[in-house]
């Protein structure tokens, strides 16, 4: 059985339907809020300089050649991916008791998949995570669901930046809700508190406490490659004997989904993670992104605050990350869309990195409307 907290709506729809209904949606009127990237004031996306630095060196090193990969991804960063989630120290790692393949972030989706069918697993459940009137994580409800889930349950949890809601279990919740096999997906991390090994605290505690797990990274927006959509699977066992079996799956169900992994955007993060120099210097970038979407929040707190906009709006300040879930009902988030054209997800929530300050203003005017007009 698979447990896992689902989202139905698709932000590539969301995304569709703004451009339909408004051609202007990239201007400061008219903003899809749903799936944009990191945007400046000048509604470019972010682009990290050192990353940028990297690509031109790698593309003007002659001793880079081109060649096939191994089936599992470029070594060197699968070794970094995995150290980031896992601390060099891991005790997994000096075991030998982790696997990793370079994996597409849309490919983590199509492992999936490919597992489920192979097994046939068929008993696929959602679990309650998020209520709408506390705004924030309704632990009982989702103990409830996990304590009736029976053994051998797969359960997929986000271990940092909760997409689409910003909002993660706190280090006393981890601790009730590890007795499960955990799939813990790391989406954008070092992009919650500014650093990697931090936004990866809860992969660490279930691998020190000896639990068998799947952790999933996505590398693209902590280093701004949206493109590439490099990504990365590690499993950690228990014992080291499966290893080998674990790996040969593993290169199987990789060669089914494609022939190679691409090696481009691997390449930067592997040179990055393994350059103390460029480290400090990305680390610096990211944090500026990080202080940034804070910033964001406070000030669209304060801004709805002003407005005498009903609610209590503290919950935007203690989620973190990219996303937020705004406690907006369907007829709110139509409204939205409809009359301001300003598109969310269905159930509510935003990417708080798509706000500049071109358009906080009109969104929190707008957020006001949505929540004070007769529908």
């Amino acid at each position: 059985m698979t447990y896992c907290n689902t989202n139905s709506s698709s932000a590539d729809t969301v995304h569709s339907d703004a451009k339909r209904r408004c051609p202007a949606v990239n201007k400061v009127k008219g903003k899809c809020l749903a799936v944009t990237p990191s945007e400046q004031n000048e509604r470019k996306t972010f682009e990290l300089h050192l990353t940028g630095k990297i690509k031109q060196q790698l593309s003007a090193d002659p001793t880079l050649r081109p060649e096939y990969l191994s089936s599992l991804g470029l070594t060197k960063f699968t070794q970094r991916a995995t150290e980031v989630a896992l601390g060099k120290r891991s005790q997994a790692i000096l075991e030998n008791r982790v696997t990793s393949a370079v994996y597409n972030v849309y490919a983590v989706i199509a492992y999936c998949r490919s597992t489920v069918q192979l097994h046939r697993i068929q008993d696929i459940r959602e679990y309650y995570y998020w209520d709408d009137k506390q705004r924030d994580i309704c632990l009982d409800k989702l103990l409830e669901d996990l304590e009736t889930a029976p053994e051998q349950s797969v359960v997929v949890l986000a271990a940092s930046a909760h997409c689409p809601t910003g909002a993660d279990l706190s280090q006393n919740q981890w601790a009730v809700i590890t007795q499960l096999f955990p799939f813990l997906m790391l989406p954008a991390q070092a992009l919650c508190y500014g650093d990697l090994e931090r936004d990866a605290w809860p992969v660490q505690l279930c691998a020190s406490n000896g639990i068998e797990l799947l952790c999933a990274q996505s590398f693209s927006h902590c280093f701004g490659l949206y493109g590439e959509a490099v990504g990365h699977l590690l499993c950690v066992l228990k014992h080291n004997s499966l290893l080998l079996s674990v790996q040969s799956q593993a290169d199987k169900i990789v060669k089914s989904l494609w022939s190679q992994p691409s090696v481009g955007g691997a390449r930067v993060v592997a040179t990055v993670l393994s350059n103390p120099a460029h480290l400090v210097e990305w680390q610096g970038e990211v944090k500026h992104i990080v202080e940034r979407c804070m910033l964001i929040r406070e000030v669209l707190r304060e801004r709805l605050r002003l407005l005498g906009t009903p609610g209590c709006w503290d919950h935007l300040t203690q989620q973190r990350g990219l996303y937020c879930c705004m406690g907006l009902n369907g007829q709110q988030v139509e409204f939205l869309s409809k009359w301001r054209h300003v598109y969310l997800l269905p159930s509510g929530c935003l990417n708080v990195s798509a706000i500049n300050g071109r358009n906080l203003s009109y969104v929190a005017e707008s957020i006001h409307l949505a929540l004070t007009t007769s529908l």
